[in-house]
C-alpha cells in the first residue's frame, strides 16, 4: 500500500501586506487608543492589548484572519505575538474591537466584511470613529448579533470600563477615574507643567526660608 505523501505545515502569515496605518492621523488615534487601554490594564496581566496584529479565528483558514486596529482579549496573558491564533489562545476570541476609517483603503464593502467578520467570531463590542467626520458608532453583541449602540455619546463599555465621548466633535476616552486618554505628546506636556509648578512650589518655600527637600 502506498504512502501517503508528507502534508505540508500551514502557514499564517504575520503580515497582511497592509501597512499599519495610511496616515499620520489614522496611526496617531490608533497609538492613542491602544496606549491609553494597554496603560488601563497594565496591572492585570490577564488582559491583552494589540494593534494591527492579525487574527486567525479558525485552525486551517489562514484565508479567514482580520487585523483590527485595536483589540483587547481578556483572559489571555500579556506578551508579544506575532499573530493572534484564537485556537493557541484558549479558543478565546478578542472580546473588543476598535477600527478608525480616515484610511483611503477603508471602502464601503471592506468595512461591511470587517463588520461581518467580527459579528461571525464572537466579538462584544464593536468600535468605529472617523476623525474626518467626527461619526462615531458602536456595536454590542446580543446573542449572535451585533446590535447599535445609541448614543453613543457617554456611553460606558460594559468591558472596558471607559467613557466615550464627543466633544466638539471631537472622540474622547475617559478613564473610569475620569482621566482622559492622550497622546504621548499631551503626556509629556502634562509632566512639563507638574514638573515647573514643583520647581515654583520649592522656590516659593526658599523664600520663606523652609528646605523644599525637608518640607
Amino acid at each position: 500500500m502506498p504512502t501517503s505523501p508528507d502534508v505540508a505545515p500551514i502557514t499564517y502569515p504575520q503580515s497582511d501586506g497592509q501597512p499599519t496605518a495610511d496616515n499620520t492621523k489614522q496611526f496617531r488615534w490608533i497609538v492613542t487608543i491602544q496606549g491609553g487601554l494597554d496603560a488601563l490594564f497594565r496591572a492585570d496581566p490577564q488582559v491583552f492589548v494589540a494593534g494591527d496584529l492579525l487574527w486567525y479565528p479558525v485552525e486551517g483558514h489562514p484565508e479567514m484572519c482580520m487585523a483590527p486596529d485595536v483589540l483587547v482579549a481578556f483572559g489571555r496573558p500579556k506578551g508579544d505575538r506575532g499573530f493572534y491564533l484564537q485556537w493557541e489562545e484558549g479558543g478565546i476570541a478578542p472580546q473588543v474591537v476598535f477600527e478608525i476609517i480616515l484610511s483611503p483603503g477603508n471602502t464601503i464593502a471592506m468595512m461591511t466584511r470587517k463588520f461581518r467578520f467580527y459579528e461571525r467570531h464572537g466579538v462584544e463590542e464593536y468600535y468605529l470613529y472617523d476623525p474626518d467626520t467626527g461619526e462615531l458608532s458602536g456595536w454590542q453583541r446580543q446573542g449572535d448579533t451585533l446590535e447599535e449602540i445609541e448614543p453613543m455619546e457617554g456611553w460606558i463599555s460594559p468591558r472596558l470600563g471607559v467613557r466615550f465621548e464627543l466633544e466638539q466633535g471631537v472622540f474622547q476616552l475617559y478613564r473610569p477615574d475620569g482621566e482622559r486618554f492622550a497622546t504621548y505628546v499631551e503626556l509629556m506636556e502634562q509632566r512639563e507643567q507638574e514638573h515647573q509648578r514643583a520647581e515654583r512650589l520649592a522656590a516659593r518655600l526658599r523664600t520663606l526660608g523652609i528646605d523644599p527637600e525637608e518640607a
